[in-house]
């Protein structure tokens, strides 16, 4: 199976913000090549977040680009089987944590949000990531900072769509 076909179909069995679900259909359906980021009109990225629930916390990069406190993410490779594979590859190349695993139940959310030209739009498929016990953060190259928050912290230092991710993951747990 595809990358692009299992997006498709992750993203029909997705439960929840249905307007938002449909639209990255649409935009699939409309652009054979939307899970690329040379797709100008706009291209599925994958992230999680990484959640140590026995302690609390979450795992949050300060983006280099951006500046901003975010979840682990990016764009999907050729190489990546399906999207959540994409989004735990992103989430530990960027913690460098090993022994990430899947919350079960697929993507916590979904988050459209605009990005600068050439391309204009990030699909985000959002999924959480369990960090095992004892885990070790290494920052990458693509972050200037990388820090554990408590719960309760996050929205001190997070944008609204952090905050949203991390309630739906909390209340997944």
């Amino acid at each position: 199976m595809s990358l692009y076909d299992d997006a498709v179909l992750v993203l029909k069995g997705y439960e929840g913000q249905e307007e938002l679900r449909q639209a990255y259909l649409d935009h699939l359906a409309a652009h054979p090549d939307g899970m690329w980021k040379a797709c100008e009109a706009g291209h599925l990225t994958a992230s999680a977040l990484v959640v140590d629930p026995a302690h609390g916390r979450v795992l949050l990069t300060l983006h280099k680009k951006l500046r901003m406190w975010l979840q682990m993410g990016g764009h999907c490779e050729r190489q990546d089987p399906s999207v959540r594979a994409a989004a735990v590859r992103e989430a530990t190349e960027e913690s460098g944590v090993a022994g990430l695993t899947l919350l079960p139940g697929g993507p916590v959310r979904l988050d459209r949000h605009r990005i600068p030209a050439p391309c204009h739009w990030h699909f985000d498929v959002q999924y959480a990531v369990l960090a095992p016990p004892g885990a070790v953060q290494e920052i990458s190259d693509e972050s200037l900072d990388l820090r554990w928050f408590a719960y309760d912290e996050v929205p001190r230092v997070a944008d609204g769509s952090v905050l949203r991710l991390l309630e739906a993951t909390r209340a997944r747990l």
